[in-house]
């Protein structure tokens, strides 16, 4: 009776069947998240009052009587009585008897109407052209970049390798007023200098030998657009001066010819590299480099906003599957910890070719640990996949301590930063076992 008080006091659902799938047990909770009253489901297969989209080939229950393992916080749908799609995360476990005999199993499920309704307004907020993000700092760019893109003048994206710095140019492009002109993309380090600066700027015939007949350039192919210099700190001292003077003067003369072709070129850089430290080495110009830099971007790397994963995951999937012709629905939780325990040097470009592997390997509805071959270094970690709370908990300190560290352990510009109060900023600081570096509390703004 005790139990059954509990069961009935949760706001979770709970139902229990026997070994013939009929539903012995419905709880309050169980009966307004479907709309069906407990008389009514008890006695009945479950499947004809669960309905949920598992039911036919992917039965939880079912999963977790034939290996005896528990199901926990696998995301799927019902229709309740109203016929409406309702999104819920199921658990499930094996119901024994005061013998420890089998007697049928039991199920948990959590409404999760309003977090997606809520995820749905943040992606939303959070996506910007082909960009997509849930991070405090990227959302910060996405907040600049349409400002940025309005206005004419030279963008520097700086960002390690595979953070998405190519995004971020045609995000600027797509949202300017040269969205209708075309987006160019050089990588200024694949090429050797000489066939660079023809490949930037055309040739006239005669130029060289085999040049036979004209040959216009990439400024000339981005007129009215925008060009994309990626690997700019590539670019020679001598190519450098050239590059400035459309940068200033807004033409350039084509290999071979003495006379200037104006350039109605927005010109947008990138580099992985620390340009400053190449101008103090002499392998950059100085004015070259002021020039370049008149708009900044900076790209976080992947590991400073592990918040991103998740979302990213689904996007991968969600493009994969279009170009496989693949329904894939998902990631199971034991897997995405094991993403989230990574710290992806080679960033969003490493993530999506991980994705791309493990959606290949996948032979099921969701993609598993066991797709995850040769990633995250599963030796280093327990045999045992982390659990769902257990990786919730790490990515939430993940989240604060790269907060606090990001506002230099401010307390109310972190809660700020957060969406939070500070006082709740404290508790979850002292439920995660989170204290100021050299051990002192944090002092109160």
């Amino acid at each position: 009776m005790q139990n059954e008080a509990i069961l009935e006091s949760i706001s979770d659902g709970v139902f229990t069947v026997d070994l013939e799938w009929r539903v012995t047990y419905f709880n309050r909770a169980a009966e307004r998240i479907t709309g069906i009253r407990r008389k009514d489901a008890v006695g009945r297969l479950c499947s004809e009052v669960f309905r949920s989209s598992m039911c036919e080939s992917n039965c939880p229950i079912r999963k977790t009587l034939e290996t005896g393992k528990p199901v926990i916080g696998r995301a799927c749908f019902i229709i309740d009585a109203r016929g409406e799609r309702v999104p819920i995360s199921v658990s499930t476990a094996v119901l024994r008897d005061s013998k420890g005999r089998i007697r049928g199993g039991a199920e948990t499920f959590r409404d999760l109407s309003e977090i997606e309704a809520l995820r749905q307004e943040l992606e939303g907020r959070a996506r910007l052209g082909d960009l997509v993000s849930h991070s405090p700092v990227m959302r910060r760019i996405f907040e600049v970049l349409p400002a940025i893109a309005e206005s004419p003048s030279t963008v520097l994206v700086v960002g390690e390798t595979g953070t998405g710095k190519e995004l971020v140019a045609k995000a600027i492009h797509s949202n300017s007023t040269r969205s209708r002109g075309p987006f160019i993309a050089v990588n200024c380090g694949a090429l050797p200098d000489q066939l660079l600066e023809s490949e930037l700027f055309g040739y006239r015939a005669g130029a060289f030998t085999g040049a036979d007949r004209d040959k216009p350039g990439r400024f000339a192919a981005a007129e009215g657009g925008s060009l994309f210099l990626d690997e700019v700190s590539e670019v020679s001292p001598a190519l450098q001066v050239k590059l400035l003077r459309v940068l200033q003067e807004r033409e350039y003369e084509p290999l071979g010819s003495n006379s200037p072709v104006k350039a109605d070129v927005r010109v947008i850089a990138a580099t992985n590299r620390d340009l400053a430290a190449e101008v103090a080495s002499g392998r950059m110009r100085e004015d070259f480099y002021y020039r370049i830099n008149v708009v900044r971007i900076e790209i976080p790397p992947l590991r400073s906003r592990k918040e991103d994963i998740p979302l990213l995951v689904d996007r991968f999937i969600e493009k994969f599957n279009a170009l496989h012709g693949k329904s894939i629905e998902g990631m199971e939780p034991e897997a995405l910890s094991l993403l989230m325990a990574h710290d992806w040097p080679g960033n969003v470009r490493e993530l999506e070719n991980f994705i791309e592997r493990a959606f290949i390997l996948c032979r099921r509805k969701t993609i598993g640990v066991e797709c995850l071959t040769g990633v995250c270094d599963p030796g280093a970690r327990s045999n045992r996949p982390e659990g769902i709370r257990d990786s919730r908990g790490r990515f939430e300190a993940g989240v604060v301590q790269t907060a606090l560290e990001r506002n230099g352990w401010r307390m109310e510009d972190t809660a700020r930063d957060l969406g939070i109060h500070r006082t709740t900023l404290y508790r979850r600081m002292k439920r995660l076992g989170i204290e100021k570096p050299g051990g002192a509390r944090p002092a109160r703004r």
